[in-house]
Parts: structure tokens; sequence; C-alpha cells
């Protein structure tokens, strides 16, 4: 048996997790003195009403080694695991995954290049494919070449958390919100980087519109998925009607954890999927 292993970062709830099969390693965070297992003693919903009550940012801990071992020390002989992790380029992870396995014969680390739903996607391809493949080698083979496909574009609500974080300067942050501007991000080969700026929701969701076209569309039959960070996913509910053209498909919808959450705050909102191109924004 093929088992399918990722972190909590990909926003695969446990229960969900559950049900379909897929074993989630918890990442931990701090808020002040006290620690929090991700998704285990306290959910996503929590942590955003956490987020907002706090002057500080939590802290974010990467996986270690020995979490990693102590998961892979569980695995049958006879099975072997392929492990989807959080991208190499935002996070330690991937590294930790890569030296824990180097002492296992039946595991298989892939860099997913990608964070929250774009590789809560690799991980759901992953799945697919078991079920097609009992070959890990194979399996891998081609999530290795199908990843680059997967383009994940955000439309931030707020610049605030990014300042908290020390990614933009404060008069950036100041200038953004007076201006109402939101920027729009996406991951190209594992990293964050800015596509655009938007003047108000309504500019912003046209953005994300112009996206999807230029990454050549939408590949219907792998899975795909949209997301929104804090309580109210209302945001995220008017861009889908706004794209029915695009996309009449019933979209799945998730709620960004606190891996992604902390440094872009309550009110993004996101949209992952496979493209039909060669996965580069034209």
């Amino acid at each position: 048996m093929i088992k399918i292993i990722t972190d909590s970062a990909s926003d695969i709830t446990q229960e969900e997790a559950l049900r379909v099969g897929i074993k989630i390693i918890p990442l931990r965070l701090r808020f002040g003195d006290t620690e929090y297992i991700d998704g285990i003693n306290i959910t996503n919903k929590e942590f955003f009403n956490r987020l907002v009550e706090s002057d500080e940012l939590p802290k974010t801990s990467q996986l270690t080694p020995f979490d990693y071992a102590n998961v892979f020390d569980e695995i049958d002989k006879k099975d072997t695991a392929i492990v989807i992790c959080l991208s190499g380029n935002l996070s330690g992870t991937y590294n930790s995954a890569s030296i824990a396995a180097a002492d296992y014969d039946n595991v298989y680390v892939v860099d997913s290049k990608n964070v929250t739903i774009g590789q809560r996607l690799l991980t759901l391809r992953a799945l697919e494919l078991t079920k097609e493949y009992d070959d890990a080698k194979k399996i891998v083979s081609i999530l290795e070449e199908e990843k680059k496909k997967i383009r994940l574009v955000a439309l931030l609500d707020t610049l605030e958390y990014l300042k908290k974080g020390g990614r933009i300067s404060a008069t950036t942050a100041v200038v953004g919100g007076i201006l109402n501007i939101k920027p729009v991000l996406a991951i190209e080969d594992g990293r964050i980087i800015s596509i655009g700026k938007a003047r108000g929701s309504k500019n912003g969701n046209n953005k994300l519109r112009e996206a999807i076209v230029n990454y050549q569309g939408i590949d219907f039959t792998k899975p795909y998925a949209t997301a929104y960070s804090g309580l109210d996913d209302s945001l995220l509910e008017k861009y889908i009607q706004d794209s029915k053209d695009l996309c009449d498909k019933e979209i799945p919808k998730v709620l960004i954890g606190s891996v992604i959450g902390t440094h872009i705050g309550p009110g993004a909102i996101a949209v992952a999927f496979f493209s039909k191109g060669d996965g580069k924004n034209e």
C-alpha cells in the first residue's frame, strides 16, 4: 500500500484527512508563552480569533527530522509513503523530511513548491494517483512534473500583517491602507511573488480573473480549490459568483490556517488549480 503524508500547511483538516486516508503532521505555533498544535488543540477559526485580538504575531515553527521520523517509524515495512511538503523555499520543513527519509528505504519526499491550497492540490493529486498506480516511484515522477502547473493566486485585504511580520515597511502599509490598495500575490517556483495591485475588492476580483486567463485556464480533470482567511467567507463567495463564466462547477472552499494566515491576516481570498498550459503567467 502507498500512503500519502503531508503537513498542516496544506490546510487539509485532520477530519478530512481521516476521511480520505491521508496522514497530516501538524505544525506548531505560539501565541506568547502558549504553544498550540495546528489543527489539534486550535482550529483555524480559533486561530483567527486569537490573531485579531493579539498585538503581536504568533510564531510558527517548522517540523524537525525527529517529527518526521516518529511518523515514518509507524509505516509498515511492506508499505511505501510519499510525503508532500510545504515549499522548501518558504520553510525548512522539506529539508527536515529529506533528512529523516534518508534512513528509510520506503519513504519518498516531494517538495510541493507551494503552500496552503496549492500544496493541498498536489496532495490530493497524489492520492488520486495511488488509485491508478501501485508504484511510488512512478507517482513521484508524475507529481514532480505536474506540480509545475499548479497555480495559486491570492488577493490580500490588508497589508497590516505583512508589516507586523517585517515583510514590508510601515509607510508602505499605511499608504496601501489609505489608497485601499490590495496586493495580488502568486506562488512561482515555491516563492511568494507580487503579480499586481488592485484598488478595492471589485478590482481585485478582476485581477484574479485575469491571472486565471493568463495561466491558460483551469484543468478541471484535476483537483482545484478556493480559500479565504478570517471568519467571513463573503468576499470569496462574491468572487465565486462573479466567476461563474470561468467555472460553473461546485468549488471547494477552504479556510486558510495558521502558517499563511499569520502573514496575510484575515480578509484574503485565493484560488488554486492545475493550469491547462505550461503554468507560466504570460
